[in-house]
């Protein structure tokens, strides 16, 4: 039998502020600012080696379940263009004796195959797993489990959307009325009783028009304590210039709306591409940003973070506080002290998409209360990374601003990859599902070890 048996470390990352200036016509400048940053804490989580500064940065060959790593503002180098890469994953099919790689102790299954295109998912409060089809414009369910570990049926619960992604019940409990759906351009909801698996009445629009003027055409949703609605819309671009391209408007922000679809106000800004949404115990919402592309293999970090009521994020004239993008004009100097720095910094360009808070029994106690992420994995270093799902650490639920790789082995070691993991959710008997569209299916994780 395994004992899992957590290794202490202190992670003590020294504060940095300096000063430095760059011109907006320079290919290669000086390292950026360091902004005050979180300082990781007493780490009880790793099961595994703490990597820290520049030994933290990694790729698909070093990822492994169970390392940790921390990055700081302090780690990042100097903007580098000339440096960025395209390098897009070259997508095989899955070999049959292929699996992901997980902890000791713990076990991964095939739950669902032969999707299409699964996105975001969510779990009712029967248990059953609502998934988001975008490339077919449909939500399915999956029910129960079979013999074999399998989902017991899969069945259709509403189709004729437009690249649904997003999924929630609302009000949160045992009994939610309705089932809410971001398609790219809208949010839908339908009638809804605990154990439907079809939908009782034709989609009911609340939210007309979402922007959709190109770009990022993930939207995702979640309900606050306070039952606002809260909808995350990308950016259209990589990099904009907002003063002169009004293409932008309402992008790269998550919106608030009531449950009937009435606009409240912009939620936070500057978050260039948030995907993934959820809400913490104590009702604080929590998110994971892709960042900008074309500065470097390493540069800027995706992140997790809470959330900031009306806080400014920096896209897309800083990064990671107040460093500013050198391919912009240093038009708002205003905006560098009220960027914030996140709270957990991940490796650039891995693609963090949903995140789900485990609050089960089934995994050992230090997994209560942390973050999982999905990481659907990198286009823009020269080795590709990511295509894992990660686990963020938390302290008496405060980021520490490490994290570990939880599940890996998606990428063949000739560099092509077979899965590509997007969407995770909690079970009602505390495993995890994890959709994955590059092999079209569901995974499930349970812990089987002591």
């Amino acid at each position: 039998m395994f004992l899992l048996r957590p290794l202490l470390f202190l992670a003590l990352i020294p504060l940095l502020t300096t000063g430095c200036s760059r011109g907006s016509s320079s290919m290669m400048t000086t390292a950026p600012t360091m902004p005050v940053a979180p300082i990781p804490q007493l780490n009880a989580g790793c099961i595994g080696a703490l990597q820290t500064g520049t030994a933290a940065y990694t790729d698909f060959t070093r990822q492994s379940p169970g390392v940790c790593r921390t990055l700081t503002a302090a780690d990042m180098p100097a903007p580098n263009i000339p440096s960025s890469v395209n390098n897009s994953s070259t997508l095989v099919p899955r070999a049959n004796n292929q699996m992901p790689q997980v902890p000791v102790g713990f076990t991964v299954q095939l739950y669902a195959v032969g999707l299409n295109n699964p996105r975001l998912i969510a779990t009712a409060p029967n248990g059953d797993i609502f998934v988001a089809q975008s490339g077919g414009n449909s939500v399915v369910v999956l029910h129960g489990i079979d013999s074999n570990g399998m989902a017991q049926t899969t069945t259709t619960f509403a189709s004729g959307l437009s690249a649904p992604f997003g999924i929630a019940f609302y009000p949160a409990g045992a009994n939610p009325q309705y089932v809410y759906v971001a398609n790219v351009d809208s949010v839908v909801r339908f009638l809804y009783q605990n154990g439907d698996t079809k939908a009782r009445t034709a989609a009911q629009v609340v939210v007309q028009s979402l922007p959709n003027t190109g770009g990022h055409g993930t939207r995702t949703l979640v309900f606050t304590a306070d039952n606002r609605m809260l909808v995350s819309v990308g950016s259209a671009s990589n990099l904009t210039n907002t003063d002169t391209d009004k293409s932008e408007t309402n992008r790269a922000d998550v919106l608030a709306y009531t449950p009937d679809g009435t606009f409240l106000k912009i939620f936070a800004s500057g978050l260039r591409n948030a995907v993934g949404l959820a809400v913490d115990a104590t009702g604080i919402p929590w998110v994971s940003v892709n960042e900008r592309d074309g500065l470097g293999d390493n540069l800027p970090p995706d992140y997790v973070t809470h959330l900031q009521e009306d806080g400014f994020y920096g896209w897309p004239w800083y990064y990671i506080g107040a460093n500013p993008d050198p391919r912009l004009p240093l038009s708002h100097p205003e905006l560098s002290q009220k960027t914030i720095v996140p709270d957990t910094l991940l490796q650039p360009h891995f693609a963090p998409l949903q995140i789900a808070f485990y609050t089960g029994s089934m995994f050992p106690s230090l997994y209560k209360g942390e973050l999982f992420v999905a990481s659907h994995g990198s286009w823009n270093r020269s080795v590709r990374g990511g295509y894992e799902l990660l686990r963020v650490l938390l302290q008496s639920g405060k980021a520490t601003g490490v994290y570990e790789d939880f599940m890996t082995g998606f990428v063949n070691p000739d560099g092509t990859v077979w899965g590509r993991p997007v969407g995770v959710t909690m079970g009602t008997d505390g495993s995890l599902f994890v959709s994955d569209d590059g092999s079209n299916s569901i995974w499930r994780i349970t812990y089987t070890g002591s």
